[in-house]
């Protein structure tokens, strides 16, 4: 396996994210979801945590999950971070595909909770 050693440093307003999962998921009821990397299903959109960012950004900040665009992100390659000496898989996310940010990794939990109507609803059947 080749790995990637040295400074990396993000130029202008680029978006290095680790984290993106695509193995099997398993949720909070216990069921298994193969991994749909590279299948039909597989077509969406993932999320990621911020590594590092490049100087002109100013949407995001190290250590936020963003939610990118189905494959609005480089492939990965490993590197080994010089501050943990961790072998990483690290991404280029493209910064004008975000579609949401987070402070904590979304789970389970997270998807569908905040899909409650707040506003007023009308009844059009009178």
């Amino acid at each position: 396996m080749v790995v990637a050693r040295g400074k990396l440093k993000p130029l202008h307003d680029n978006i290095v994210v680790v984290d993106m999962n695509f193995d099997e998921r398993k949720t909070k009821s216990g069921l298994v979801l193969l991994s749909d990397d590279g299948k039909a299903e597989g077509v969406r959109h993932r999320w990621g945590r911020v590594w590092a960012v490049g100087p002109e950004q100013e949407d995001v900040k190290v250590g936020e999950w963003i939610l990118l665009e189905h494959g609005r992100w480089s492939r990965g390659f490993k590197y080994e971070d010089p501050t943990t000496g961790e072998v990483i898989t690290i991404r280029r996310g493209d910064p004008k595909a975000i579609l949401a940010v987070s402070d904590h990794e979304p789970n389970e939990d997270d998807m569908g909770k905040f899909n409650t109507v707040t506003h007023p609803t009308f009844d059009f059947t009178n």
